[in-house]
Formats: C-alpha cells, structure tokens, sequence
C-alpha cells in the first residue's frame, strides 16, 4: 500500500474518531442544552405599575394565564384587567371563559374588560389590542401569557403596539410546558417546535418594523406589591 493511501485511510479514521466523539459528547449533554432550548422561551419581565394587564387569548385546560393575571391585579400593579378571547360563535367566545375565570379568581366585574376579536395568531391579536389600547389612552401594558409564548409575545407587541406605548411581559407558570422537561411529553414538544415556528414567522413579517417603544422608558411607580 502506497504512503499516499495510508495517509488518507489514517486521516480518515482521524476524522470518523472525532465526528463520535463529537456525537458522544452531544448526547452526554443534551439534557442540559434541551433545557437551555427551552428556557429560552421564557420571558418574564418585572411588572411595575401600569394602567391595565392584558391576558392574551387562548388560555389552557387550567386557566394559568387568568391566574396570573389576577395576582398581579391583587398586587396592585393595575386597576383593570383585558380579557382577550377569540370568538367561537358570533355571540359567545373565550373572552366570557376568561371572565368568569377571572371573577373566580377575586377579580371584581367592574374592573375586568372583555375584548373579543377573530384573531387567528399572535399579530392579529396585537393589531387588534393595539386599537382597544389606544382607544383607552393606556400608555403602560402588562401583557400576561404562558411562559412558552412570552418571548414571541414581548417580539409581536414590541414591534406592533403604537409609539408611546410601553409593553412589559409578565408569563405565566404553564401546567402544560415545563421548560426543564419539554422533550418528555408530546405535548411538551409540540409546543415548543411551534414557539419555534411561529417565532421564525413573526421575525420574518416583522423584521423590517421597530420596536414601539422607542427610547421610551418604563418609569416605576411605588406600590405594595411583591412580585
């Protein structure tokens, strides 16, 4: 066998030991980088005062976003809180669901505002909050939502909401998406490969619009509450 030869076969298992051993470590580690994966997600922004907390739409099995949402309205941190739901009928929606979960939860009836809108994603709603939002003269908005969701969320509203406006997103501890454990469930997978998804799709509509909030800063107001 020529010098040449041996070289290459030697070269070649060279790099064949080192692509396993590449693979090798990748799998040693992958609990730890799914979990970095999905703690990603997860965004939560401290909440100061604001004119009003807004619960974004489709809430799951247990409510965790309309709880949320009521203890930062216990706290203080607004006076009103928008319950945002799809239509599901021309005179029913998930807003009503989203009353009733809020007034369960301590929430008086004067305090809550429902919105519903037939929004199909994320920007849809943002352009239809955005509407409502001005109509009210709010200035400062809480936007309340499952943890998976919060980072496409804080993106969307940032780019979408008029200028003036500051959004602070607060997420909520979601029974269905462990950002520790996602890769263990059906569920939790096929919520975090659609946070992937969607993001990927809002980057690419958005990507050419600025965030609204500008030079803007979120001026904190005392209150009792501790988040």
């Amino acid at each position: 066998m020529r010098r040449a030869e041996r070289g290459g076969i030697f070269m070649r298992l060279i790099s064949l030991i080192m692509l396993l051993a590449f693979l090798a470590a990748l799998y040693v580690v992958r609990h730890p980088l799914m979990r970095f994966a999905g703690e990603f997600w997860v965004l939560d922004e401290p909440a100061e005062h604001a004119d009003v907390i807004v619960i974004l739409s489709d809430d799951n099995y247990s409510g965790d976003r309309a709880t949320h949402a009521a203890d930062l309205y216990r706290s203080g941190v607004a006076p009103q809180v928008v319950a945002s739901g799809r239509l599901l009928r021309p005179y029913a929606g998930i807003a009503e669901i989203m009353e009733h979960d809020l007034e369960s939860r301590g929430v008086p009836a004067t305090s809550i505002v429902k919105f519903a809108h037939r929004a199909a994603n994320t920007r849809d709603e943002a352009e239809a909050l955005s509407g409502l939002v001005a109509s009210r003269g709010w200035k400062r908005v809480v936007i309340v939502t499952s943890n998976y969701h919060a980072r496409r969320a804080r993106f969307i509203f940032g780019r979408v909401f008029r200028p003036g406006v500051t959004v602070r997103v607060s997420a909520a501890l979601d029974t269905e998406f462990d950002p520790s454990h996602w890769w263990e469930s059906r569920l939790g997978r096929k919520l975090f490969f659609g946070e992937l998804l969607g993001f990927a799709v809002a980057w690419w509509e958005l990507q050419g619009r600025a965030s609204a909030e500008g030079s803007l800063l979120w001026l904190p107001v005392a209150t009792n509450s501790r988040l």
